[in-house]
């Protein structure tokens, strides 16, 4: 069964461009390290203040193995520390998820 690690910030507003670059750099990081990268989600309505990214792995076992080697990873370690030095996060929760699968990318019927 696989999960998700959902990841909601709460990020510096005013910097919304270096966040992007933040999420864009993670695009070729996390998949590098062995997570499955949904995608990362900017704030366009509504909350200017919230982004969100969605990691998906085959288990909880196979998440901590990625952390491990995220950790270690020269670009990883590298954008971390240009969120830090641009003072881009105010903080972050992580949640692990589970899909229902008979739900899970549903698309929208066309349109007749």
């Amino acid at each position: 069964m696989s999960i998700t690690c959902f990841i909601e910030y709460k990020i510096n507003s005013f910097k919304l461009d270096k966040f992007q670059e933040y999420a864009e750099n993670w695009g070729k990081i996390i998949p590098s390290c062995g997570g499955e990268l949904i995608g990362y989600f900017l704030p366009h309505e509504g909350s200017n203040d919230i982004a969100y990214g969605l990691i998906t792995f085959n288990s909880l076992a196979d998440y901590e193995k990625y952390r491990a080697i995220l950790k270690e990873d020269k670009n990883g370690k590298a954008n971390f520390h240009f969120a830090e030095q641009e003072k881009l996060i105010i903080s972050e929760k992580r949640s692990f998820l589970k899909v229902v699968p008979e739900t899970y990318h549903r698309l929208a019927k066309a349109s007749l």
